[in-house]
């Protein structure tokens, strides 16, 4: 089942706008960027390791996420902001779900629904490049 996302947020390093959860104020809906690495699942992070970067609240499971997290952010967040890639491809932006999710080509990304994860995966090459090359006008329409 998906959590409820809100709308784009802070930026990031790589001016993205982040999506994030409107009732909280948390980034993936509170959910530690970090553990789908480590756990290679979406985990729960917990409110004493917590951390603000770029003016938006991230969550992790301990300490140790936390500092990978701080070490290198741009590893574990998620590729556009949290914004569904397929979305993206199309021009357009949607929020993603902490709990539909891939890490491809080591990056994370989260999608709106399953059938978008399932036709990423399909063609996940040619929609990450297509993504790319459409995230810089779609990111600045955000917020318009």
């Amino acid at each position: 089942m998906a959590l409820a996302c809100g709308t784009a947020a802070p930026q990031h390093s790589e001016a993205a706008p982040v999506v994030v959860n409107p009732n909280t104020g948390l980034a993936l809906s509170g959910v530690d960027p970090v553990a789908y690495f480590t756990d290679g699942k979406p985990v729960f992070g917990k409110p004493d390791f917590e951390m603000t970067y770029d003016g938006t609240v991230w969550r992790f499971e301990n300490e140790g996420n936390r500092a990978a997290f701080k070490a290198d952010p741009d590893v574990y967040m998620p590729r556009f902001g949290g914004y569904d890639p397929m979305a993206i491809a199309q021009g357009k932006w949607v929020a993603g779900y902490p709990m539909i999710w891939a890490v491809v080509g080591e990056r994370l990304y989260l999608f709106y629904d399953e059938a978008g994860r399932a036709a990423f995966l399909a063609d996940s090459g040619r929609i990450i490049e297509t993504a790319m090359r459409k995230w810089p006008e779609v990111a600045r329409t955000m917020g318009q």
